[in-house]
């Protein structure tokens, strides 16, 4: 049975004999899972449309100029969503199947190429595509019943990504299934597991994340796949025979 420091040491035996290219596709990881958000303010009221007490008075705003501005914010932003959405399904859903490929192959080989990355989309990339987004299709309707089921079966799904990166042709029902059946029993675990770098995490917010980048990210990563390895390796699909 594993623990929590063994896969942690094996993580950072992995991290520190390839290191430069694991903060490398870390970072590209970091990329394609978080993404990035930004707001984009409009202050539009200012003098012009308000009161001497300071409130808005809409019997003075002019909306034959508001009412267009508005509608270009809004087809702006709807442009912006939709670029991010086909960026986030076809280009970082596959980035990041490509760097768990990167992690698994890291550790059984002396030093795994950066190369590993465009796996996603050498293999087969409109499956991995239609898997992926499937999933986070899931993730999202069970995040809108409550944060408690999204987080569960965020753990449910968590191996999905490692199971496309060994095996692209899976269908979502076969990578999804597989996922949840072997995390049946681990999930508990699998947040204990995250829970250990808990304090590497709120240290590296006292250096301004620079700390994650070049140690504690790869050191996470290389650990992950170790979990991935573990929990596959002790997988029993058919618990009746011993």
């Amino acid at each position: 049975m594993w623990t929590n420091s063994m896969l942690k040491q094996n993580g950072m035996a992995n991290f520190t004999k390839n290191r430069w290219a694991c903060v490398v596709v870390c970072l590209l990881l970091g990329v394609a899972t978080g993404g990035s958000s930004g707001s984009v303010g409009s202050n539009v009221g200012s003098s012009a449309g308000r009161s001497e007490n300071g409130r808005i008075d809409f019997n003075n705003i002019n909306w034959d100029v508001v009412i267009p501005i508005l509608m270009v914010i809004l087809a702006a932003s709807l442009v912006f969503i939709i670029i991010g959405l086909a960026l986030k399904i076809c280009v970082f859903n596959p980035l990041t199947v490509g760097c768990q490929r990167f992690f698994i192959v890291n550790r059984v080989e002396e030093k795994a190429a950066i190369g590993n990355v465009g796996y996603g989309f050498k293999s087969n990339w409109k499956n991995i595509v239609k898997v992926m987004f499937i999933m986070h299709l899931y993730l999202f309707f069970w995040s809108m019943l409550c944060v408690i089921p999204g987080i569960i079966k965020g753990y449910s799904y968590r191996l999905v990504p490692y199971l496309l990166a060994e095996n692209p042709d899976m269908t979502h029902d076969e990578a999804i299934t597989l996922s949840r059946k072997m995390m049946d029993g681990q999930k508990m675990n699998a947040f204990a597991f995250d829970l250990s770098f808990l304090g590497w995490a709120l240290l590296s917010v006292f250096t301004c994340g620079i700390l994650w980048i070049f140690y504690v990210g790869p050191y996470k990563r290389c650990s992950d796949a170790e979990l991935y390895t573990a929990i596959k390796e002790t997988y029993n699909p058919n618990p009746a025979v011993m």
